[in-house]
């Protein structure tokens, strides 16, 4: 059992004064198998005239902000404990089809753990950014040979896109099209997670996305991951029927691994859509620049 110390900082600077900001942050992170919230705090510089945080339909936690005086700058700052346990390994499976064929039914289990108000089923749906984008889908099936155990199957789908795909910030913007992520063959983290999410739902799975972070220095020996000192984002498959993990199993496209010890969950949902850090409506301001800040301390192993 190890802890982690997070720091996100995102500060914004605005060409001009903005007169009113109004925003929703996902910067507190939830509870998750094997993962533990232990504090969680968020400061916003100026002080904002009103804060609410209330969960959203995924369970995960919301700030509701606004800023009515002017300001030319806004620093939001996220510390969070999280006590972490290793993640069950993904172990043997019931085959892909079979799977499918269970979440066809008109019946086939209770919403998860910490899930909100969404049903399982709900992730077998395309999204805004992962819709059912066929190359995507084809690009899947390739790992989906019949008779293959699903996880078997999504981990050679993970450790293809890693494989194929060149790890290239600031080449795609949030709203580049899978199609062209698939095209070019490189990308960040959202890309890689639409896009084996576009071609998993496309076969008739169920597949969430998950926003969090990893661990910044690892462990002796461990390999440094790609990703790091950012948000990062990674995909989770269910299992029906799969006691462990809430049914749920996650792998890191970016890396082509499962998640590990440092990897920690701050939200899931459809698509990045769903869990931006932060989002909302300014007036005022013009021009702007975004600078962002990810630390992530292992504390301490029991």
């Amino acid at each position: 059992m190890s802890r982690f110390r997070i720091e996100h900082v995102n500060t914004y600077y605005y060409a001009h004064s903005v007169g009113l900001n109004y925003g929703e942050a996902r910067l507190l992170p939830r509870a998750a198998a094997g993962q533990r919230v232990l504090e969680r705090t968020l400061v916003m510089t100026p002080f904002v005239d009103d804060y609410r945080e209330r969960d959203d339909a995924f369970g995960n936690r919301v700030v509701w902000f606004n800023l009515r005086q002017p300001h030319q700058s806004l620093a939001v700052t996220a510390c969070s404990l999280i006590e972490r346990v290793a993640p069950i390994q993904a172990t043997v499976s019931p085959t892909w089809e079979s799977v499918v064929q269970s979440l066809n039914q008109p019946l086939y289990g209770e919403v998860g753990a910490n899930a909100g108000n969404v049903a399982e089923r709900d992730y077998c749906l395309p999204s805004p950014h992962a819709p059912y984008e066929l190359a995507a889908i084809d690009y899947a099936r390739i790992s989906f040979t019949p008779g293959r155990p699903l996880l078997e199957a999504v981990a050679d789908l993970t450790a293809r896109i890693h494989a194929e795909f060149a790890y290239r910030p600031n080449a795609t913007q949030i709203d580049t099209p899978i199609a062209e992520v698939l095209a070019e063959r490189h990308g960040v983290c959202q890309d890689f997670a639409h896009l084996a999410l576009s071609g998993l739902r496309g076969l008739g799975l169920a597949a969430r996305y998950v926003s969090g972070y990893l661990e910044t220095t690892p462990l002796p020996g461990a390999p440094i991951l790609t990703g790091v000192d950012a948000s990062h984002a990674w995909i989770s498959v269910f299992l029906p029927g799969s006691e462990e993990n809430s049914g749920w199993f996650d792998f890191d496209p970016t890396n082509g691994t499962e998640i590990g010890e440092g990897h920690l969950t701050l939200a899931w949902g459809r698509d990045y859509g769903d869990v931006a850090p932060l989002k909302g409506v300014i007036y005022g301001g013009g021009m702007h620049q975004l600078d962002v800040g990810v630390t992530v301390t292992r504390m301490f192993d029991n």
